[in-house]
């Protein structure tokens, strides 16, 4: 019989316990399931727990309502703007879930209806096994907003095909469930009317065994067919635009490019790059193309270094002002500062790379393993003192 860890009325974070499946549900359906810190804290707290568990096997991950998550709570941010560090503990504690998903020793599902945007993605693109849905929608959308692609992302993102990666980071664009399966961001397509199936299947074989879920979830999954108007068969173009150097000199290309006939679909991307924060753009540019070059551990030690340095406002306030205009206004005019790349030197983007003085950088252990490179490292979730 099924053990309620939490009652529904109480929780954003449900959880429950079923012989040797264990299962989580995002709870907030109302804010598409964004993650607060209290979400944040109970998944910390499941997860760790459930690793020790010798009686947990599996975990299965599901948001309710219509979407699995839309990512980070922005209102929190932005109420704690006036506070240099009231988002510290809450930021640490997601950087150390981040890793921990990446490196869990039980396996890990997925189940993904519906939106799955920033953070909100990085409980879905880690696991072992992430099924996704042609309701599904992915996007990193936080650079346009003065913001970085954070949550282990400079270093997913940094190894797709080609510079897939800087497309999807720098224009925020939207992937499918087909698409993410293509992309390699996903590991199976289920038709949406044979989740809840599928989902049954999988309490019900009642243990961890990879093979044995592979096989559980290849039954009910579908080959994927991109279609011609997909980005994903743009990739030559894609390469070829956001391989350059600069923001700025990405967009060069692209306006080229949009001048060429059948070329209409860069127009809406030249408008969404321009309409961003020029800081958010040259900030998450950097991030990715270092993120090629550097391990996950190193690439979540730097983009807790920028989402700290980001939220202290060390070059810019543009993440307060996205915010703002997307969340709190909702008046879609943000009002950027620098307003242009020019006033965006390398000298201003250095500033919110540099590292912290050793007792505040991000403590997880050095070595890399994770479902891209391989098994697993213990973790533990500390904040530093």
């Amino acid at each position: 019989m099924a053990q309620q860890v939490n009652s529904q009325d109480e929780e954003v974070v449900l959880a429950e316990e079923m012989s040797h499946v264990r299962l989580i549900t995002l709870n907030r359906p109302r804010q598409l399931n964004v993650i607060s810190s209290r979400v944040v804290s109970l998944l910390a707290q499941y997860l760790e727990k459930w690793e020790k568990d010798d009686n947990a096997e599996l975990i299965l991950i599901k948001g309710a309502g219509r979407a699995f998550s839309a990512g980070g709570d922005l209102r929190m941010f932005y109420d704690g703007r006036t506070s240099r560090d009231s988002c510290l503990e809450v930021v640490y504690r997601m950087y150390w879930l981040c890793y921990h998903i990446h490196t869990y020793k039980k396996t890990q599902v997925a189940l993904v209806q519906g939106i799955s945007m920033g953070g909100g993605a990085s409980l879905m693109v880690p696991l072992k096994f992430s099924v996704v849905t042609e309701k599904a929608v992915f996007a990193t959308p936080e650079a346009s907003i003065g913001f970085h692609t954070d949550c282990g992302f400079s270093y997913m993102l940094s190894r797709l095909p080609g510079h897939l990666g800087e497309y999807l980071a720098l224009t925020g664009a939207r992937l499918s469930g087909k698409e993410l399966v293509a992309a390699g961001l996903a590991t199976h397509f289920v038709p949406s009317e044979k989740l809840p199936e599928l989902e049954k299947r999988l309490v019900s074989l009642n243990n961890g065994a990879e093979t044995a879920v592979k096989s559980t979830i290849e039954e009910f999954s579908s080959d994927v067919q991109i279609d011609e108007e997909s980005v994903l068969k743009k990739q030559k173009m894609i390469d070829d635009c956001f391989s350059k150097d600069s923001v700025e000199e990405i967009i060069k290309s692209l306006e080229a490019e949009a001048t060429k006939e059948g070329n209409g679909w860069i127009v809406p991307v030249l408008k969404g790059l321009k309409r961003s924060s020029p800081t958010g753009l040259k900030i998450t540019l950097r991030s990715i193309r270092e993120g090629r070059k550097q391990s996950l551990p190193e690439c979540l030690k730097k983009e807790f270094r920028l989402t700290m340095n980001i939220l202290r406002t060390a070059i810019s306030g543009d993440v307060y002002e996205g915010i703002r205009a997307l969340t709190i206004d909702k008046d879609n005019s943000p009002k950027w500062d620098p307003s242009t790349f020019d006033r965006v030197g390398d000298e201003r983007v250095n500033v919110v790379f540099q590292p912290f003085e050793e007792d505040l950088e991000l403590k997880i252990p050095e070595r890399e393993d994770c479902r891209w490179e391989g098994k697993y490292e213990n973790s533990v979730y500390a904040v530093p003192k």
